[in-house]
């Protein structure tokens, strides 16, 4: 049996994550993740890629907000704010967000040592899908491209007896961790269930540098990436885990079973 063994939201973009017992699945991915992150001066987005010390920056939820965590000091961050509308980029994207707070803002510069604004991305703007993947006017928040990821933790088993020190889940970022079923069997999946919910998987994940960051410490290696590159590359690219599209929303649960079909 396959069944959701972690459930992790990413409120910020590129900062720590947070696991959850339960989660409203919603068209844009899982409630709260990704609808914020960072931009520098010019509208761009960060992320850990080229600044890896934002994995340092820790979450915690609360009922009416979550708390922002970096060495030993924190700051609330609402689950709503209507700060200034301007417009930022997330790859090719062009996106219509509100800054948090000038004091947010500050806040994550000065502890960055970069000028950048905290922004947060309201549900009802628009961020379609590559429409060469879409299923129907699919949507989706701040991650890279699509609204959620699945991981079996047979690939991460897979993955880490070839490794000389294994890695923790956290490396690859997933909404949902599942157990049962063969190493990288999700590369294959078209629709299916959990729960209540439907999905399409319509994309296996292409990995970049983030991966190879250690979430604790902030610093960069050459792992997974140089083993992933023997024998999980195609086209030029290194893939790890699948890319999702809800066909319905509900309540996800850890415990849900996952089946295959609509």
């Amino acid at each position: 049996m396959r069944s959701v063994s972690e459930i992790w939201i990413y409120p910020v973009k590129s900062l720590g994550g947070i696991r959850v017992p339960s989660s409203r699945v919603l068209p844009k991915g899982l409630e709260y993740d990704r609808r914020w992150m960072l931009i520098g001066e010019q509208g761009h987005f960060m992320t850990q890629r080229a600044s890896p010390e934002m994995a340092l920056f820790k979450l915690s939820y609360h009922s009416t907000a979550f708390s922002i965590h970096y060495s030993g000091e924190s700051i609330i961050l609402p689950f709503t704010s209507s700060g200034a509308s301007l417009t930022a980029q997330v790859w090719d994207d062009k996106v219509v967000v509100n800054e948090v707070s000038r004091q947010h803002s500050e806040w994550f510069s000065e502890r960055l040592g970069i000028k950048c604004k905290l922004v947060s991305f309201p549900e009802s703007n628009a961020r379609p899908v590559d429409m060469n993947y879409a299923v129907s006017n699919d949507q989706v928040s701040l991650a890279d491209a699509y609204p959620l990821l699945i991981i079996g933790q047979s690939s991460l088993d897979d993955l880490n007896q070839r490794l000389r020190t294994p890695l923790p889940m956290n490396r690859f970022r997933p909404n949902i961790v599942f157990t049962g079923g063969e190493p990288f069997e999700e590369d294959g999946w078209g629709h299916f269930r959990i729960g209540q919910n439907r999905f399409a998987a319509v994309k296996p994940c292409s990995r970049c540098a983030l991966t190879t960051v250690d979430q604790e410490t902030g610093t960069k290696g050459t792992e997974p990436l140089t083993t992933l590159a023997t024998y999980r590359k195609r086209d030029n690219k290194i893939f790890f885990g699948q890319n999702l599209i809800p066909l319905n929303c509900d309540i996800l649960r850890e415990g849900d079973e996952i089946l295959a079909g609509k």
